[in-house]
């Protein structure tokens, strides 16, 4: 496969309608971060069963000679969210208002990222042109991918019951058909109240009153005050050192330490050949992704509770006690650490050599079903992550962030490369990454089949209950083989599935050209010119 090639600009995302968002303000002048917001916000209505204003987003922002950058817009567990308004729930539902307990933070993302533009990349054009695409798609009408009519078919028992569910994700009672237009006239609203009064009204203007007043018709927890409190952080993400470069990902409350964690682990341990097409090069992938998870699970909270500095577990002390436990001759044991997700994930390089890497969820497909009567907005369920039970890692406290699976991925290489990396797929991303880092960097590949060679999935993801190493059907019977005579519990899965992520890859070379590659798993494309 060949990479897509540009010198001015490129776009990748996991809905084509969104890339080519991003590339029309690429041409118009507009900056890496001005097309992201636009990619973002198109994707928030083409492809709603995995994103919408109402989830969490978190950036990555590069320009040449500078820090590398990030944006927290994660929001935090309204005021009035306590274990005791669960009762003697064992856990917080998936589903419905309950589960609708924490602030939506992508648009303060969105603020944040736009406040930067125009502060220090030059940006110019007006946030209403950002969001012109998305509100026509919206108010229109868009085609409905296969993604969306599967994903809606099959989570409708459950989800069908929730308020504003039925209205706004299906037609006349039916799941929408590939192909079939569909319509969110009151999402299109709120996004012209964006445009006019900007990103900030989403929590501390005329839109956060119908907010609020819509969470509370609806039975959420969340409150206008809580709407209010919160700010997305502009900070310093979190980097390892390679011997081939510096990766840089999020910070908690994500699982971007894991994402490094795994990068980190594998170089110290990789031999000349291996990658993600080799029997050696799964195992001690997987090996290291058991090391990282278990990390994570012991640290990764909200950033105000944790009781380490993140950045001492990818030191190079802990590195190396962490690869001297990886075996290379069998499968150690394995806790199955579970978790779901749907998110997407975005990346774009502008003709001066900026890029973003940025990705934004409502966790769970169409996150709690909950769908606000005026404003449109499908919340996302991203609380239910937390824990009922006190003095827990992850334990429920208001104005608490929960932990997230999103991490969006970058890396300066030592040639002067660039690369801009991610993927959606909750477990599944620091994995997905690290097939694709490794296999670009280390494999011989280019980065267009990078992103679309077979991939693996260790654990749960996706609301799968097997906890197996799935391995698409494309990987030779040998190597399935080999892998299960070392110990894994080997499942094989399609050639092109969809619980692989869908992932993408940008590369901008230090000549100024860029090279892209899109999954085949999504409905995305890589936009170039």
């Amino acid at each position: 496969m060949k990479p897509i090639l540009g010198t001015r600009g490129a776009v990748v995302a996991s809905h084509s309608l969104a890339a080519q968002a991003g590339l029309d303000i690429l041409r118009e002048g507009g900056n890496a971060i001005e097309a992201t917001i636009a990619v973002a916000a198109t994707l928030a209505v083409v492809y709603p069963h995995m994103t919408g204003i109402g989830g969490d987003g978190f950036w990555l922002l590069h320009a040449p000679g500078q820090p590398m950058r990030s944006i927290d817009a994660c929001g935090a567990a309204g005021a009035a969210v306590t274990r005791d308004l669960y009762g003697s729930a064992s856990s917080i539902p998936w589903r419905g208002p309950l589960a609708a307990n924490t602030v939506a933070g992508t648009l303060s993302g969105w603020g944040a990222a736009y406040a930067c533009s125009q502060r220090e990349w030059g940006g110019r054009l007006p946030f209403a042109r950002l969001l012109e695409s998305a509100i026509h798609y919206a108010r229109e009408g868009f085609p409905v991918t296969h993604s969306q009519e599967a994903n809606t078919r099959a989570k409708l028992v459950e989800l069908q019951g929730q308020p504003g569910f039925a209205q706004a994700f299906l037609n006349n009672g039916q799941v929408p058909l590939y192909g079939q237009r569909h319509r969110f006239p009151a999402l299109a609203a709120t996004l012209e109240q964006l445009a006019r009064a900007g990103a900030d009204d989403f929590y501390r203007g005329e839109l956060a009153q119908q907010i609020g007043a819509d969470l509370a018709a609806v039975g959420s927890p969340v409150s206008t005050a809580d709407l209010a409190r919160h700010q997305a952080e502009l900070k310093a993400p979190l980097e390892v050192r390679l011997s081939c470069g510096t990766v840089y990902n999020m910070a908690p409350p994500t699982q971007g330490l894991a994402s490094l964690l795994i990068l980190g682990i594998y170089d110290r341990i990789r031999q000349a050949g291996w990658n993600p097409d080799t029997v050696e090069g799964i195992h001690a992938l997987v090996e290291a992704t058991k090391q990282a998870f278990m990390v994570r699970d012991r640290h990764v909270t909200d950033p105000a509770a944790m009781g380490i500095d993140p950045t001492r577990l990818l030191d190079d002390a802990h590195l190396a006690a962490l690869a001297a436990t990886v075996p290379l001759d069998q499968a150690s044991p394995w806790p199955a650490p579970n978790s779901d997700g749907d998110t997407t994930w975005m990346g774009v390089v502008d003709g001066e050599g900026r890029a973003v890497s940025m990705i934004q969820s409502i966790y769970f497909e169409f996150g709690s079903g909950v769908v606000l009567p005026e404003t449109g907005i499908w919340w996302q369920n991203r609380g239910c992550s937390f824990d009922l039970r006190p003095g827990r890692l992850r334990s429920l406290e208001p104005g608490r962030k929960p932990f997230h699976t999103l991490n969006p991925a970058m890396a300066r290489l030592d040639d002067g490369r660039l690369l801009v990396y991610g993927t959606m797929g909750g477990e599944g991303q620091p994995q997905t990454q690290a097939a694709v880092f490794s296999r670009y960097v280390w494999g011989g590949h280019n980065v267009r089949s990078a992103v679309a060679a077979p991939r693996w999935l260790l654990g749960r993801t996706w609301a799968e209950q097997s906890t197996t190493l799935k391995l698409e059907s494309r990987y030779a019977p040998e190597v399935l083989e080999r892998l299960r005579a070392l110990g894994h519990p080997v499942e094989v899965v399609g050639d092109y599935d969809e619980r692989m992520g869908h992932a993408g890859a940008l590369v901008r070379h230090p000549e100024g050209w860029i090279e892209g590659g899109e999954d085949p798993r999504s409905d995305g494309c890589v936009a170039a010119w």
